[in-house]
This record gives structure tokens, sequence and C-alpha cells, in this order.
């Protein structure tokens, strides 16, 4: 089984929006799909056959104020407003609808990875977590801390994926992979330093402790990932797809 993972990151995610499209148009369909954050959304189009889509959120839609801006967090406590984006343009009857009849047919295997609120592990939404005009996985995976509201899911609140599993080819390949696809969204030589603003971001996030900690670490943790990715390519276990250029790197 052949596997790829979108390590997301934002804007940046528009890269791996980029591979995605690319293979599409190759007419490769990768066995099985793990997203991280925006890069859950990316495999999410992939795994529907919708090329294309993702490019226009992330150059169209994102430009409106009710996809981000300092009045949804104002008034949304959310810059990025994830019930516009995988909600109110997502669904059916959305401006943009995801394929979700051939999203859910696909014999591609796909997961979305989101972070617990209660213990700061790592959680893998699976298709059968999704229904028709309920995408909460993918809002959950994406739900930055301190950025965006916890997405709550069967009573737990979770964010970011990125908090707890950033570079998930370990779990990619325990899940049953030969071989992982790695898309990165900043160079492979990018060495990330830690959180800016810890102080603020504990006092947000202060009923969530767990997911205080992760952030705390998870520089390290994102920097580890990197490492065991480049140790696991040299095995001839994973491909890295990253951009050369550090110009979007945030």
């Amino acid at each position: 089984m052949i596997g790829i993972v979108d390590v997301g990151g934002g804007m940046r995610g528009v890269f791996g929006c980029g591979v995605t499209d690319f293979l599409m148009d190759k007419g490769i369909a990768f066995d099985y799909c793990l997203g991280v954050s925006a890069g859950s959304a990316n495999l999410a189009s992939y795994v529907s056959g919708q090329r294309g889509r993702n490019y226009r959120y992330y150059t169209k839609y994102s430009l409106r104020p009710e996809y981000m801006s300092a009045f949804n967090f104002a008034t949304k406590h959310s810059f990025f407003d994830l019930d516009y984006v995988y909600s109110v343009l997502s669904n059916s009857d959305g401006e943009d609808p995801m394929d979700f009849q051939h999203f859910t047919e696909s014999k591609q295997i796909f997961k979305a990875v989101a972070t617990s609120g209660v213990t700061g592990e790592a959680h893998y939404f699976a298709k059968d977590d999704f229904h028709r005009d309920d995408y909460a996985p993918l809002k959950a995976s994406s739900a930055i801390p301190g950025v965006c509201k916890p997405v709550n899911i069967g009573g737990i609140d979770y964010f970011d994926g990125g908090v707890s599993d950033p570079i998930p080819v370990e779990k990619a390949l325990s899940d049953g992979c030969d071989h992982v696809v790695l898309v990165l969204t900043k160079p492979i030589d990018f060495v990330k330093k830690p959180e800016m603003f810890k102080t603020a971001y504990t006092k947000v996030l202060k009923n969530y402790p767990a997911v205080v900690k992760k952030l705390n670490i998870r520089h390290n943790t994102y920097n580890n990932g990197i490492k065991k990715a480049l140790e696991l390519s040299q095995k001839g276990l994973v491909s890295i797809i990253a951009p050369d250029d550090g110009y979007f790197v945030t």
C-alpha cells in the first residue's frame, strides 16, 4: 500500500494543493491519504476527485472577510471561520460543495489528524466520521489553538492536528503503508523554533492544559518528525516533496 501525507500549514497549504492537482492530472490515486490541518482539506478534495477545488479556496474565497478576518476574531473568537469554509461553502447547497458521494465511494483510505483538547494526543478521523454536510473532522484538524475555537465532536474539543502529530509518517507506516510520499510546505532544512506567544496562548487555553504542554514542545515534535522522515527516506520508506523557497515560511 502506497500512502501520501500532506502536512498542511495554513495558506502554505496551496503548495500541497498543487501536488494533489498534479496527481489528479496524471491519474495517480494513492491507496492511503493522511492529512494534517489544511492538508486534510487538500486530500479530501483529492479523494473526492475535485481538481482545482482547493486552489479556489486558497486564491478566491480566502480573500473574503467571512473566511478570515480580524472581524471574525472579534465577533466569533476565530480568525478563520471554519464553519464558513467547511459548511457554508462546502455543503451540498454551498458555493463550492464537496462531492461527498465520490469521497465516500472512493476506495482510497482517508484520515485526518486532530488534537484532543482533553489529552493533547493525536486522534485520527476516518471516512466513517464524515457525513453529508457535516465535515467536522476537517474543521477539527484545522482549528489552530488561539486562532480558532476548538471543534467539538462527540463531546470532546479538538484542535489542529499539527499540535500533536505534525509529520505523521510513522502513523501511515503503522497503518500498513509500504511507502509514504510526504508533502511538506516548508523547505526540508527548515528548523522550527519555540512558540513566540507562550504567555498569550497559555492564558487563552487555560482550560486545555494538555494542549498547552504540546504547544510548548511543538518545535521539538516538528523537528524530530522531520529528522525521522529523513531517516526513513534513507531506508527507502519515505519520499519527500518540499518547496525549495522559504518565502512563505511563517
